[in-house]
């Protein structure tokens, strides 16, 4: 008898259960259980005609759709290892991934062929490009299944981190525990048949292990949205039947931006699961849009959950499944209860991740035997964590450190920003001087000198921006992070305000930047 990976038994288990059931839905197509089964063989009889073997590994540079499943299934049960990659990349880190995965094909967009030879030309990959003569097979190619006995067991792949302040580094599970994503999954109470929608990107953990395998694992209907849109989110949220949805980085607080309508209420979603929701949206996103929000915090890097349930409005939440958390300063030392520090979490059974091909970085993250997230945090005495930024995303202005958090915290409650990113520019006297990038909401005037006035008595005076840049978007990852890097390198770039230069009781630091205007890329 052959022995399948395990996501493989589950959707021939539901193909047999109700073959014509609904299993996915996107852009109005319906696809059922026995038609992703169908999909998922096709694939894996192309990839086999294409030269790929059990053990290769291969890069999906694919936007949602059910093509990027039907691929991701296809690797899964030949025991080739997928590398979902970030759309949007382009340049060095591109090649970096392709390279450093030792990725032997790639199954690409329509158009991304061309940035993948750009980004690697001295490297023959093989690419398979959608829509291409290449893909046909993929479309209507046989549906016998090839009979390759991998044991059961498949690699989950490689999946790359965001890399917002340098080289993405890709996670291996060397042995990864789904119990934790399991739990949270159930926190939706949904039952079999129903809909969850994601309009996150399946090259990224969220959604293609908590929606779609928890979909697969749950016998639940996956609803896909192509992209975030806030314009388009609540009516394919209505048109699809959704009962749940997932949120990350900024999409709570751009859906509570938009205007009100008699319409808030106008859909079926009861529980939305939810990270980085801010402590002054919480309450209002519930009461507007008549949902629970249930908060969490995990890491592809390594496993490890903080849930909140109970609607600690604010907090992240508690440990669950008996990993332990932390919070330390720079000795690892545990700091008390309400100061910040790094949060660092142990599994109880030792290591079950490693960064591909770098065993440093690895270490150096496992350091002491404790997961080091990288992230700030505080603890109260009921055990609950609450995100205090990231330890990268800091300046340090006048001897004082300052988190791109607690100023966009304060900022992002305005009623005329729709989002906005704080990031340190080098000062002519040391240090950092602040500077925050923001996004006006559409159809609103917003006067950068009103900056100083909204955060008096909200941020310490030496955490106020000094400029303030107007643009039309931030630059972001795939999950709405936004890429603090890519901030600092443009700098003072486009139309800024220097607080100093209207300001008597300070001192320049940098001389002003000249305004001008430019078109965002």
């Amino acid at each position: 008898m052959i022995l399948r990976p395990e996501l493989v038994e589950l959707v021939i288990r539901r193909r047999d259960d109700h073959p014509d059931a609904q299993a996915v839905l996107f852009a109005g197509e319906t696809v059922t259980w026995s038609q992703l089964s169908d999909r998922m063989w096709r694939a894996a009889n192309a990839l086999l005609g294409a030269g790929i073997v059990p053990g290769d590994r291969v890069a999906l540079c694919l936007g949602n759709s059910p093509d990027f499943l039907a691929v991701y299934l296809g690797l899964v049960a030949i025991g080739a290892a997928p590398v979902p990659v970030n759309v949007a990349q382009r340049g060095p880190s591109l090649r970096h991934i392709l390279e450093h995965s030792g990725t032997v094909a790639a199954v690409v967009e329509a158009g991304l062929d061309a940035a993948i030879r750009a980004a690697w030309p001295e490297h023959q990959l093989r690419i398979i490009r959608r829509g291409g003569p290449d893909f046909e097979p993929f479309r209507s190619g046989p549906v016998d299944e090839p009979g390759i006995d991998i044991g059961g067991r498949s690699p989950i792949g490689i999946l790359y981190t965001s890399g917002t302040t340098g080289p993405p580094k890709g996670v291996v599970a060397d042995g990864y525990d789904l119990r934790p994503a399991q739990l949270l999954v159930s926190l939706f109470g949904m039952a079999g048949g129903e809909v969850t929608y994601t309009c996150l990107p399946l090259f990224h953990g969220n959604a293609l292990m908590l929606s779609f395998m928890g979909a697969v694992r749950n016998d639940w209907v996956l609803a896909l949205g192509e992209r975030f849109s806030a314009s388009r989110f609540w009516d394919e949220i209505r048109s699809t039947g959704a009962v749940s949805f997932t949120a990350l980085g900024a999409m709570i607080p751009i859906l509570l931006k938009a205007p009100p309508s008699r319409r808030d209420r106008d859909h079926a979603v009861r529980v939305v699961i939810s990270a980085a929701c801010p402590d002054w949206a919480w309450e209002q996103f519930e009461e507007r849009f008549g949902v629970r929000l249930v908060e969490f915090f995990g890491m592809v890097d390594s496993p490890g959950l903080l849930i909140n349930a109970e609607g600690r409005r604010g907090a992240m939440g508690r440990a669950v499944t008996g990993v332990d958390f932390r919070v330390v300063d720079e000795r690892d030392v545990d700091v008390a209860d309400g100061e910040i520090g790094e949060l660092v979490f142990a599994h109880p059974d030792g290591r079950l991740t490693h960064y591909h091909d770098d065993q440093q970085s690895t270490d150096q993250a496992y350091r002491g035997g404790w997961f080091h997230s990288g992230d700030l945090a505080r603890r109260d005495a009921d055990g609950f964590f609450y995100y205090c930024g990231r330890q990268k995303e800091s300046m340090r202005r006048r001897g004082e450190n300052i988190s791109a958090w607690e100023i966009e915290s304060v900022l992002n409650q305005h009623p005329d920003v729709l989002e906005c990113a704080a990031f340190g520019v080098v000062s002519e006297l040391g240090e950092e001087e602040v500077a925050v990038a923001v996004v006006p909401i559409d159809g609103r005037g917003f006067d950068p000198s009103n900056v100083e006035t909204w955060c008096d008595g909200q941020l310490a005076a030496y955490a106020i921006p000094r400029f303030v840049v107007i643009r039309h978007a931030l630059p972001k990852t795939g999950t709405h992070r936004i890429q603090y890097g890519a901030l600092k390198a443009e700098g003072l770039t486009g139309e800024v305000w220097d607080r100093a230069a209207t300001a008597k009781d300070s001192t320049p630091d940098v001389p002003p930047a000249e305004p001008q205007t430019r078109s965002e890329r």
